[in-house]
C-alpha cells in the first residue's frame, strides 16, 4: 500500500513540475524553399548533375559503324526470348553494350534477333548484322 501512495505522490509533483517549467522553444527551424533552390532535396549533399551538353546534327553523331565491327557466332529463338552471341557476349533484344573503336566507346542497342541476323541500333542509324557460318 505505501509503494501505491508512493507512486502516486510521485506522479502527481512530476504533473506539477511539469506545468512550471518554461516551453521549449526551437532555436533555429529548417525550412526549404522549392523554387528558390536548384538542388533536388533528395540528392545527396554535394552531389551535383553532370551539364547538360547540347549535341544536335550528323556532325555530332559521330562516323558509321560498319557491320563488320560485329561477330554474330550464335542465334538463339526460343518461344520467350532471342538470345544471339554478339563479339563474345550473350545478348537479348532491348539490351545495351558498349563497342570500343579506337578511343571512342559507342553505345548500341540490340534491337532485333531474327534468324540469320542481328539488327543493332545506334542512335538513328541500323546496323544489320549477318550470322557469322564457318
Amino acid at each position: 500500500m505505501k509503494k501505491l501512495l508512493y507512486l502516486c505522490l510521485m506522479t502527481c509533483s512530476s504533473i506539477v513540475l511539469a506545468d512550471e517549467t518554461a516551453p521549449i522553444e526551437l532555436k533555429h527551424k529548417s525550412s526549404f524553399n522549392v523554387e528558390a533552390s536548384e538542388r533536388n532535396p533528395f540528392w545527396p549533399i554535394g552531389w551535383k548533375p553532370a551539364p547538360k551538353i547540347a549535341k544536335t546534327g550528323a556532325e555530332h553523331a559521330g562516323p558509321a559503324i560498319p557491320p563488320s565491327s560485329f561477330v554474330v557466332s550464335s542465334i538463339t529463338l526460343d518461344p520467350k526470348a532471342h538470345y544471339a552471341i554478339i563479339n563474345g557476349r550473350t545478348m537479348s533484344e532491348g539490351q545495351q553494350f558498349g563497342l570500343q573503336l579506337g578511343t571512342q566507346v559507342y553505345q548500341i542497342t540490340v534491337k532485333a534477333i531474327n534468324d540469320g541476323h542481328v539488327v543493332l541500333l545506334r542512335r538513328d542509324q541500323e546496323i544489320i548484322v549477318p550470322l557469322r557460318r564457318k
